[in-house]
């Protein structure tokens, strides 16, 4: 069923008319529109008259590769990536993505962007990082037999950070304010090809969003419909992007009648993607507050988020930790450990209690394993244990 990639070129998403070849991956914003103070991303054309419709009809499974005539050329090998479960929980369903290889969702982006740098020739792969991102690209890299540096942060969670270590990359943490200066010049100056961002407000990789794309084709098939509405963790919004970039695709192949309205769920310390809305700018840069919540907490934010919930009809919705916990909490107890970040859909759509005219998707994003904290609380013995104790 799949084939060749149909991707045409890059375009701007600030003005859709300045359009430049597929490669190379233009990874600091657009050229022709970005200015001092806001970066556009690109995104990947295709030429959509060729697409075979019966592509939507197969089942959704493992490799994203199946879905490849709509994704930049998949250089890469596959870990198995894509095909998560959709589970019903409450009045919404769960996309779990915490089922792919590196236990995240952004093992979707980084078999597209490890792909590019395969193509490109690059001696290697670097990343900005302080959890899943960094992990999934040290273990894409390490499959398709590229170096990794991951450039992350001090106090980023130990396990997460000997999860990287394990994949063979080389892990350096250092200041948050030296990460971005020492990515670029590992770029100019070794050649590596990055997968983060680079630029002052986000633009990151312009192929990344089209592996989340995949997840937009599996909850069609999944649910026999587009959603009526979607709710994800934001943080830099390009898995909220993607998504709703797929299911638009969708509409133009006539195989929707509209796409979901597309909901951010920011942490309330921070909240980029909300404050861009509220006073119509292409993206902002805010202060950040305290947020254990680290995965979605940042200051900066990028247009593709702005662009997703205003043309969808969405909103941005501010979550605090304690309504993360709970959502933690309530889903654990149904099955579904999540990291407290990847519960930010969750507690969005509860802090909202919306009616929507069909079925409500909630993505969940990462593994619990992957939370601050894990694995460092020690639990007492008991020397005599009776029944009592256990049925306590």
């Amino acid at each position: 069923m799949n084939g060749p990639s149909l991707a045409l070129r890059q375009r701007s998403l600030g003005d859709p008319s300045a359009e430049f070849p597929l490669f190379p991956p233009l990874t600091r914003g657009c050229p022709k529109t970005s200015t001092d103070e806001i970066a556009y991303p690109l995104e990947v054309a295709y030429d959509y008259a060729r697409v075979d419709r019966g592509l939507f009809t197969q089942e959704p499974g493992t490799d994203i590769a199946r879905w490849s005539p709509l994704l930049p050329p998949l250089e890469a090998p596959t870990l198995g990536e894509g095909g998560t479960p959709l589970l019903p929980f409450e009045d919404v369903f769960i996309k779990d993505e915490s089922r792919n290889p590196t236990w995240s969702h952004k093992d979707r982006l980084n078999r597209v962007v490890v792909s590019a740098a395969v193509a490109s020739g690059a001696p290697g792969v670097v990343v900005a990082s302080s959890g899943n991102h960094g992990a999934s690209a040290a273990a894409y890299a390490a499959r398709a037999g590229l170096p990794a540096i991951v450039l992350t942060s001090a106090d980023s969670p130990p396990a997460v950070q000997d999860f990287v270590r394990a994949y063979g990359a080389k892990v350096v943490s250092v200041p948050p304010e030296a990460r971005w200066p020492l990515l670029r010049e590992i770029v100019d100056r070794l050649g590596y090809h990055p997968v983060s961002n680079q630029t002052v407000t986000h633009t990151g990789h312009p192929f990344g969003p089209e592996g989340y794309k995949t997840m937009a084709y599996e909850l069609f098939v999944q649910l026999g419909r587009v959603p009526a509405a979607v709710f994800a963790p934001t943080g830099y919004a390009e898995l909220l992007f993607g998504m709703w970039k797929g299911f638009v695709e969708l509409q133009l192949l006539g195989l929707a009648e509209r796409a979901p309205r597309m909901f951010s769920c920011e942490t309330a310390s921070g909240g980029p993607h909300a404050r861009a809305l509220a006073t119509g700018a292409p993206a902002a840069i805010v202060e950040l507050g305290p947020s254990d919540a680290y995965g979605i907490s940042g200051t900066v934010g990028g247009h593709r988020g702005v662009l997703a919930v205003r043309d969808s009809g969405g909103e941005a919705v501010l979550v605090t930790d304690e309504e993360m916990r709970r959502a933690q909490r309530d889903l654990a107890r149904q099955g579904m450990w999540q990291e407290l970040s990847g519960l930010a859909g969750v507690a969005g759509y509860r802090r909202l209690r919306r009616d929507f005219d069909g079925p409500v998707v909630c993505v969940a994003t990462s593994s619990g394993f992957k939370d601050l904290g894990v694995g460092t609380e020690r639990y007492p013995v008991l020397e005599n244990p009776t029944l009592a104790d256990v049925m306590s």
